[in-house]
């Protein structure tokens, strides 16, 4: 049985509430990972921010087109009606750059903790359908983090 300890990250890039997502985003872009556990001031975990909340933020915006057969105006009014839904997707990724994590982490995490096996972490994250788990101690303290590609790396390694 290979236990979390032993297939774990133990760096890892954390957030705090107050940070902006401009800031959050940058990170998660520069380390090629896409989410991360926020935690306070005395480690512990608070919350998890992924890609996927941030992509919440954004509203997507297609303009309607009537290919088929354009009414002579539709023609006239496109170029006005793009330009109205840029600027509201301008708009709307400014107010995302400065928004908080704490407005759209997710507070409800599940963690694990060390002493558990991959296999209780791949059938939570299957269960829960997430890609990572904060491994916490007892006072849920951050220790680490495993993530789908540890668990894999981690039998991978175990079958050489």
């Amino acid at each position: 049985m290979i236990e979390i300890q032993d297939a774990m990250q133990k760096e890892v890039i954390t957030f705090k509430e107050a940070d902006k997502i401009s800031e959050v985003s940058k990170t998660l872009r520069d380390h090629k990972i896409s989410g991360a556990p926020v935690v306070d001031d005395k480690w512990k975990v608070v919350g998890i921010l992924s890609e996927g909340d941030i992509m919440r933020l954004l509203e997507v915006h297609s303009p309607n087109l009537n290919l088929i057969l354009p009414a002579p105006l539709d023609l006239i009014e496109l170029p006005v009606r793009m330009k109205y839904e840029f600027d509201e997707i301008a708009a709307g990724i400014n107010k995302a750059a400065v928004e908080k994590v704490s407005s759209i982490m997710t507070r409800k995490v599940i963690t694990i903790t060390p002493d558990k096996s991959i296999s209780d972490a791949a059938e939570l994250m299957d269960q829960h359908q997430i890609n990572r788990l904060p491994v916490v101690d007892e006072e849920n303290k951050l220790v680490g983090i495993l993530t789908r590609g540890d668990i894999i790396g981690a039998m991978v390694k175990s079958n050489e």
